[in-house]
């Protein structure tokens, strides 16, 4: 990692605003699980699920920084999100600490995304089940 980054470092943006990035010049990286993810999603979404639901409990996904090098540049503008904006905002620290010059967290997650009826045309809380992360 480059640099060891804080919380108050990562810009943050409601869901109104990351809808505005995503349509214009940000992809979206959406970090939840791959079965929340599965379920229910922004258009065009990438996903590389940060944390892990294991027998040992939520475990950081070892693999997140080299499988998200992967498929973005580091000079790629992204918008990331989570359920509720928790796991995004660690990912977000995590980024910016390996050099990824352009994250933005998306406050909220997935849940303000559905509550803002952003989502379509299907029932919010039927979305909100599919987005919530539990052991």
């Amino acid at each position: 990692m480059d640099a060891t980054q804080r919380p108050q470092d990562v810009i943050s943006v409601g869901v109104h605003t990351a809808k505005d990035l995503i349509a214009s010049t940000h992809r979206y990286l959406d970090v939840r699980t791959t079965e929340e993810f599965s379920k229910s999603h922004i258009d065009n979404a990438l996903n590389v699920p940060f944390m892990f639901i294991t027998a040992e409990g939520k475990v950081r996904n070892p693999e997140f920084l080299s499988k998200v090098a992967s498929i973005c540049k580091k000079d790629d503008y992204l918008v990331v999100g989570c359920n509720s904006g928790g796991r995004s905002l660690l990912a977000c620290i995590d980024l910016l600490g390996a050099g990824f010059e352009h994250v933005t967290n998306m406050e909220g997650g997935y849940s303000a995304w559905v509550d803002s009826g952003l989502a379509g045309d299907k029932p919010a809380e039927e979305l909100k089940t599919f987005c919530k992360f539990r052991p």
